[in-house]
């Protein structure tokens, strides 16, 4: 049972990403009224939107593309938060990025937002290797990425919404700053092996200086821009900082946070990995 007050319209802002998209149809499937935001019919870099995105609102999920980390995101998460309070939005869930300085200072705009608030600090992306940037390299045998033998607590995404609903559908999450991890820690290495298990590929990791990868990235068509984000990005928070374990999802919902080979075994299972 949810505490979410009966006829309010949760607002999903991108709602065609891999969190939102899968927040959008769990709170669906509960019952729940959801307004799915994503462009070009809402454009963090058109204010015009904005306000037709929170008229009617009762709570909103955050999300910032491309990072709160890139210029920008602070006073855009500011300016909306306010907007979203001031057109009687009351709960605000914002996705953010573990170990990430700049998103810190995004994270304050929906604090001072006069709502009541939940920041999701997520680490890396189980599935950034089956639905996003490094679903290519995985079928190509090969993950470049500038991360030499960090080792990370790769977060299934399935999670993250697990928390991120249970804090716009609930009481008791107001004010509070979850930093979400998988349950061990595993280098680059490891997670390519872990698919290569898993899918029957032959999968390995190649590690590679930030110039490589930006080249790497420039030669598959990524905006320039992106780019020099990403993998200044990827030089910063994959120097170790976010090698630890958190019980932050075992906390909120009361169970363990999924492991890195139940992900990899369900994306197999879907035959993602056999193109």
């Amino acid at each position: 049972m949810t505490n979410t007050k009966n006829n309010e319209t949760v607002l999903v802002l991108g709602a065609t990403g891999k969190t939102g998209s899968r927040v959008a149809r769990r709170l669906a499937d509960l019952g729940i009224d959801v307004r799915k935001a994503s462009r070009p019919a809402f454009d963090w870099d058109d204010r015009s939107t904005w306000t037709a995105a929170v008229t009617g609102i009762g709570a909103a999920y955050l999300t910032y593309y491309p990072d709160l980390a890139f210029p920008g995101a602070a006073e855009a998460i500011r300016d909306f938060s306010k907007l979203a309070v001031d057109h009687g939005v009351r709960r605000l869930v914002l996705l953010s990025g573990r170990g990430e300085e700049e998103a810190v200072v995004s994270e304050q705009g929906v604090r001072d937002s006069g709502a009541e608030w939940t920041v999701v600090r997520a680490s890396w992306f189980a599935q950034n290797f089956s639905e996003h940037f490094l679903l290519e390299p995985v079928l190509a045998g090969e993950i470049v990425l500038p991360a030499g033998s960090v080792t990370e607590p790769f977060i299934d995404v399935e999670d993250i919404v697990d928390v991120v609903v249970t804090a716009l559908t609930t009481d008791g999450h107001e004010g509070q700053v979850y930093e979400l991890t998988g349950p061990r820690l595993l280098g680059f290495a490891d997670a390519a092996a872990e698919i290569g298990k898993a899918s029957g590929r032959d999968v390995r990791y190649v590690p590679v200086s930030a110039a490589e990868f930006a080249a790497g990235a420039a030669e598959q068509g990524v905006p320039e821009e992106e780019i020099e984000g990403l993998t200044d990005l990827f030089t910063r928070i994959l120097d170790g900082r976010n090698s630890s374990l958190t019980g932050d999802v075992e906390q909120v919902l009361g169970r363990p946070a999924r492991d890195f080979s139940e992900y990899a075994a369900k994306a197999a299972a879907t035959g993602v990995w056999n193109r």
